[in-house]
């Protein structure tokens, strides 16, 4: 009896595993298929540099163009394809997945850009905002101010962050903020087209940095810091060192500060603060009443500085020499060396060496 219901229950589930296994490979066979094999309507779809597979399936269902951004995200995986090129692209609805694929592996075409912007590492919004300006005069869209004004509009900024839950959550949740997306517009070279807009260009650079942080996000969450966190630490390890070690013992130094509960004293803050550089920073400078000046606070501060490298998001997650205690360090300006110490005196004594080294390097010339 026993015997009997066991292969009642094995064979009902056998059936309904064949039936699943049916419509699924029908399911999949009806999306590689063309929406509508008679269009010859060409669709205009703009890959940003950087876009995940994920992203790029989706924008495609949304045009119309294919049947199932899912059904592309799983397809390209299992086959490996290599990574897509950054580009406008023109399909049609009568194209197959496959064919899509392939135009997408090739290369899209660029005869639409009208120049590109660079975010360089390190750079914060009113660099890259001004950068952005200099096409105005190609795309009216692409002026300083509207850059400026796509990124203090919070509607704009909260629809990024519900799509973009993993990247910007924590940033969202953050007081005091200048600009909610400073350090979220990725380091890297976009191309722009004669009618893009600022929140498009904004959106490519976000996505970018979406892209990139996929694979530190379980890093973060283990070891228990927010995205904020990592990308604020990150932004001032990216101006304060140049080399990946001296930027992962940099980046041991702050934590080690933080863990001890010692404000960060970065001069960087300060500057970010008074929003203006500077060669020497005074005592007044130093007592400045912001969030931003982590001379006078404790922890990370409000949010990112700049726009982080990976090199330096990679240091903060990885940072070195913890162990050896150090809580402060200072750089040679004219060599670049960087010395650190565990008290005040011997940091002080460091400082003294170098400022010695550089007036004696400056009465020999």
């Amino acid at each position: 009896m026993v015997t009997r219901i066991v292969r009642w229950i094995v064979g009902i589930v056998v059936v309904l595993l064949v039936i699943i296994g049916i419509l699924g490979y029908r399911y999949i066979k009806s999306a590689l298929a063309p929406v509508d094999p008679n269009s010859k309507d060409r669709i205009a779809v703009k890959i940003g540099i950087g876009s995940s597979t994920k992203a790029i399936g989706a924008e495609l269902q949304k045009k119309g163009i294919i049947k199932s951004g899912t059904v592309f995200n799983y397809y390209v995986k299992f086959h490996n394809v290599a990574a897509f090129k950054a580009g406008t692209y023109h399909f049609s609805k009568a194209e197959t997945l496959d064919d899509i694929i392939s135009v997408l592996r090739d290369g899209g075409a660029q005869a639409d850009a009208v120049g590109t912007v660079l975010v360089k590492e390190g750079a914060q919004i009113s660099d890259i905002a001004t950068t952005v300006d200099g096409l105005k005069a190609k795309n009216p869209n692409l002026t300083k101010a509207k850059f400026l004004a796509v990124l203090k509009d919070q509607a704009f900024f909260d629809q990024l962050a519900k799509r973009y839950p993993k990247l910007l959550s924590s940033a969202a949740a953050a007081k005091g903020v200048r600009y909610r997306l400073e350090g979220y517009l990725f380091p890297a070279t976009y191309s722009v087209t004669a009618k893009e807009t600022a929140q498009e260009l904004v959106t490519e650079m976000v996505v970018k940095a979406d892209s990139v942080m996929q694979s530190y996000y379980t890093s973060i969450a283990r070891q228990g810091y927010s995205v904020q966190q990592v990308m604020t630490l990150a932004s001032l390890v990216e101006r304060e060192g140049s080399t990946t070690a001296d930027r992962r013992t940099i980046a041991g130094v702050f934590l080690n500060r933080i863990a001890a509960k010692m404000p960060l004293q970065s001069d960087l803050s300060v500057m970010y603060a008074l929003n203006t550089h500077k060669a020497h920073l005074t005592n007044k400078d130093t007592a400045v009443d912001s969030p931003y000046n982590l001379y006078v606070h404790t922890g990370y501060g409000p949010g990112p500085f700049d726009s982080p490298s990976e090199n330096s998001i990679t240091a903060v997650l990885s940072p070195t020499n913890r162990n050896k205690k150090y809580l402060y360090f200072v750089a040679n300006m004219k060599t670049g060396e960087i010395l650190y110490a565990t008290t005040r005196a011997q940091h002080d004594a460091n400082t003294a060496k170098f400022a010695a080294d550089n007036a004696a390097a400056a009465s020999s010339k």
